[in-house]
């Protein structure tokens, strides 16, 4: 909490001063009061007012279905492409040419593809999720040493059960670091996703919140992404130590 606690007594004391005018910087006090007109005000106390659960459910669905796709996809065809070198040929190439393209490239394309809504928010986080998640599985893959599998396949245990029982907890650390740069990702990309005019979500708030000149409830969008995307993250691990073993041994 060092760090967190610094900024906050700086940035008081900037307000307080009056180093920064309050439609540039607003002081801590009046973001808190925004924060909770945004929770638990009437729509008649202003436009983002009781606005919260109805943004963040919305904001939550388009972050898990882009990253359950993403995971559905980057880590078989990683773990494929870490341990069968013809596959690895066959992606490598053109996975890593596609994740040159900066994010916001695809958006136009997304945007005449699925229109404003659900599927090009899903679809922008989807794309940007996979490529970590995929190279971490790949390289995780990769990694383990070969006499392992061998020492299954010499006790009975075949490819498919080896996969399981062996690879993946062996490439558990990478695996988890992928996942987890993904989410991260997937909230930045969020944002990108919900700034295309869509009604609702968080993304949204801070697209109308512009427009309006309201620079507190940009900050106080900007603070929910940070806080609820750390939450989702914890949430992550805790989710991942509770079904894997091999999870529960990392530190």
């Amino acid at each position: 909490m060092i760090i967190p606690a610094t900024v906050l007594g700086v940035w008081t004391v900037v307000g307080t001063v009056g180093i920064a005018p309050a439609y540039l910087l607003p002081s801590p006090v009046a973001i808190v009061k925004s924060a909770y007109l945004y929770f638990a005000g009437n729509p008649d106390q202003g436009p983002f007012a009781g606005r919260f659960f109805n943004d963040v459910g919305v904001s939550l669905l388009r972050v898990g279905l882009g990253f359950f796709l993403a995971s559905l996809l980057g880590l078989p065809l990683g773990i494929m492409s870490g341990r069968v070198p013809v596959i690895h040929q066959l992606l490598s190439g053109s996975i890593n040419a596609v994740r040159a393209v900066p994010g916001i490239s695809w958006l136009p394309l997304a945007l005449v593809w699925f229109g404003i809504g659900l599927k090009t928010t899903v679809f922008l986080v989807a794309l940007a999720a996979f490529f970590p998640i995929y190279l971490n599985a790949a390289s995780g893959a990769r990694q383990v040493n070969p006499i392992w599998l061998q020492s299954g396949a010499m006790m009975g245990v075949d490819s498919l059960r080896g996969t399981f029982l062996i690879l993946i907890p062996a490439a558990m650390p990478q695996l988890i670091t992928g996942l987890r740069l993904g989410l991260g990702i997937s909230w930045a990309y969020l944002v990108l996703g919900e700034l295309t005019g869509v009604p609702d979500g968080i993304g949204a708030v801070i697209m109308d919140a512009r427009m309006a000149g309201r620079i507190d409830m940009i900050m106080v969008g900007i603070i929910l992404i940070a806080l609820i995307g750390r939450l989702s993250d914890k949430l992550l691990v805790a989710g991942l130590r509770m079904f894997s073993k091999s999870a529960r041994r990392m530190k």
